[in-house]
């Protein structure tokens, strides 16, 4: 246990104060630099600035040097140039011919140096969100590569035949080299196909069709970020300094692992990625295998062996019925055979699914088997005549099963060999005989519920703070039986509670032990690595320059596309973040370093550019409309009509930013 000493605590306040004032800083200067674009062309252009200020409403601090008032207002989001002659508060003064008799008034300047000094602004932001991009990849920023690690099963990836390890280079033409990047090309794109363009883990290079799916606020394709060889950083929730699942092989390892460790062979064989981590557990899961990790202490490397046990699944003695295919790979074995989503596997090799093969074996009963011909029977139901039954034969691929998991609720189970997946339903077709189940739970009994809790007296484990997620109820619109049986297996001390239903009447809950089968084998060890990051770094300044023009360019397309998929309702309203959600994310950013503090402040920069000059009434870009009308007609637009579009345009910003602080809070949590 960790005792935090006075120094300790003054040394996290004067690090958060830091942090603190580092924002502003940033924040500030985001917005000083685009009131100084107007301010300087103005000064340029003779304009009589009045007054300089960062912030809005009433003035908290202010000096006068020359004929300029220089002010620190009360409302920091945002700031204004005022100039004699304009006035968005009083847009008449910009039709006023009286203005127009002093030659030093905004209005009296002809269209040309008007459009300058209100372009001057956005100009501005572009250019210091350059340099900002510039600096931050000058100095390098971690990022997460553009590798995909989990594939959730079912998702639009995985029906595309993505894997583990598979990096993206290009998506719709477009060049991609962070995770992030396939995120954004994904939510944003104008095409409802992703042209996917990569490599795989064993480099071979693939191209393939994706069709993202609307997930709630904005589209995805069901894919996470890849994960290194790296084991993770020691936390409390990780147990201290060992970084493995308690109760697990690993966890049991001597010597122990440490946090920090990189994997770097296993059984002698190197590794290249986690990808190929996973694979050769999976291919040596019923064996004793020897990690090679090199670790890093007092000031130098070290390599230390640790040999690892396997480990065997949990179960309940309960065998399932199998749901209808949910999804089939494009290209996989199973599809190549003539298997549809919608069919459902009632026999394979003449042994009844359920009864004679338990479904959750079914990943590595194909995967033993691969390279021979297998015959499955399955129903397919035929509109007007009701299901038949077909049989073909399947070849599988050498892909282990369990590596694609059912990590999330509602994921059906994957057979990565064959390329189905499917759900299971939770009605029990067989109980084991001599299992803790039976006499309590009989065949035809339909499960509605599993909860996974702890022993009494024993220490909180991991999932103490979780207890409610381990809760899982079963249904037609839950189907959770398969993440139901994965969680069991990384809850790996918590008993069973299982609610019952028998012919149609709810029995009284039944308590269970979950046992560890005999010759059943995971194909993990129960170690906790971290997520994999790259650092992007320009060699020269010249270089970060050109990195930094990049970063600008798909900056300023990525904001149009995002606003094009809000109008089209592709992307929800409740993704956007108002004041207090930047300010959140730049605090949060500071705590990386000022590297990826600079990287953020160039997209705030860029994102005001952008914003600022979308053509609505009050805002830059509704300037330049107004200068443009004026610039063809020869005439300025009338008072009537430019007071009434200022306030139209007074009216819609103000109800935005009503808007975006209501998701602040009551959506996002005060931007967290």
């Amino acid at each position: 246990m960790e005792i935090l000493t006075a120094g300790d605590v003054l040394a996290v306040s004067l690090s958060s104060i830091q942090n603190f004032l580092t924002v502003a800083l940033g924040l500030g200067l985001v917005i000083f630099f685009h009131e100084l674009g107007h301010f300087a062309v103005a000064k340029w252009c003779n304009v009589n600035v009045e007054r300089f200020s960062i912030g809005f409403g009433p003035i908290l601090l202010s000096w006068k040097w020359g004929e300029t008032e220089y002010a620190l207002s009360l409302i920091p989001f945002g700031g204004y140039v005022k100039m004699l002659g304009q006035d968005d508060a009083d847009p008449a003064q910009m039709a006023s011919t009286e203005a127009e008799q002093d030659p030093r008034s905004y209005t009296a300047k002809n269209v040309p140096q008007r459009m300058a000094i209100i372009s001057a602004g956005v100009i501005m932001n572009v250019i210091t969100g350059l340099l900002f991009f510039a600096l931050a990849f000058r100095a390098g920023v971690e990022v997460p590569p553009a590798q995909v690690g989990t594939v959730f099963v079912g998702k639009p990836a995985w029906k595309a035949g993505i894997q583990e390890g598979d990096e993206f280079k290009r998506i719709n033409g477009r060049d991609i080299s962070s995770f992030g990047d396939i995120i954004r090309a994904t939510a944003l794109s104008s095409s409802n196909v992703l042209d996917v363009e990569g490599v795989r883990y064993n480099g071979e290079t693939f191209r393939t069709k994706i069709y993202p799916e609307m997930n709630g606020t904005r589209r995805e394709i069901g894919v996470g970020p890849i994960t290194s060889l790296q084991l993770a950083q020691a936390t409390p929730e990780t147990g201290g300094s060992n970084p493995t699942l308690p109760g697990t092989p690993a966890a049991k390892a001597k010597p122990p692992f440490e946090a920090g460790d990189t994997i770097v062979a296993v059984d002698d064989e190197e590794l290249s990625g986690f990808a190929e981590l996973q694979n050769t557990l999976a291919s040596k899961r019923a064996d004793k295998v020897n990690f090679v990790v090199s670790r890093s202490k007092d000031n130098s490397t070290e390599t230390v062996d640790i040999s690892v046990e396997p480990q065997t699944f949990r179960t309940l003695g309960l065998w399932m019925d199998i749901g209808p295919i949910e999804a089939v790979q494009e290209g996989s074995p199973a599809a190549e055979a003539g298997l549809q989503s919608g069919d459902k596997i009632v026999s394979i090799e003449d042994l009844d699914v359920g009864k004679g093969l338990n479904p959750l074996q079914l990943p590595e009963f194909f995967a033993d088997r691969h390279g021979e011909d297998v015959r499955v029977v399955v129903t397919r139901e035929v509109p007007g005549t009701g299901d038949k039954q077909h049989e073909f034969t399947i070849t599988p691929d050498a892909r282990a099963g369990w590596l694609e998991r059912p990590s999330l609720r509602n994921t059906p189970l994957s057979v990565p060999s064959i390329g189905v997946a499917f759900h299971i339903i939770p009605t029990v077709l067989q109980v084991e005989e001599g299992s803790e189940a039976d006499g309590k739970i009989q065949a035809g009994d339909r499960i509605t519920e599993i909860t996974l809790f702890q022993p009494k007296d024993e220490k909180p484990d991991l999932f103490a703070a979780e207890n409610d997620k381990l809760i899982i109820p079963l249904n037609e619109s839950e189907r959770n039986w398969a993440h139901a049986f994965w969680t069991m297996q990384t809850a790996n001390s918590r008993l069973a509670r299982l609610k019952v239903m028998r012919n149609g009447e709810k029995l009284e809950p039944v308590e269970l032990t979950p046992q560890r089968t005999a010759d059943w084998y995971l194909p993990t060890r129960g170690i906790q690595m971290s997520l994999l990051s790259v650092e992007q770094q320009a060699p020269t300044f010249g270089a970060a320059m050109s990195m930094g023009l990049t970063h600008t360019r798909n900056s300023i397309v990525d904001i149009y596309l995002t606003l094009k998929n809000l109008v089209t309702q592709n992307l929800s309203v409740k993704e956007l973040h108002g004041p207090i959600g930047i300010a959140n994310v730049a605090y949060q950013v500071a705590q990386q370093g000022l590297a990826d503090l600079s990287l953020f402040l160039g997209f705030l920069s860029i994102n005001l550019a952008v914003l600022n000059f979308l053509p609505i009434p009050l805002l830059d870009g509704g300037h330049m409309v107004f200068l443009i009308w004026e610039g063809i007609t020869r005439k300025k637009p009338s008072e009537k009509v430019l007071v009434a579009a200022t306030y139209a345009g007074m009216a819609f910003v103000l109800s935005l930013m009503v808007l975006v602080i209501f998701l602040d809070i009551f959506v996002h949590g005060f931007g967290s």
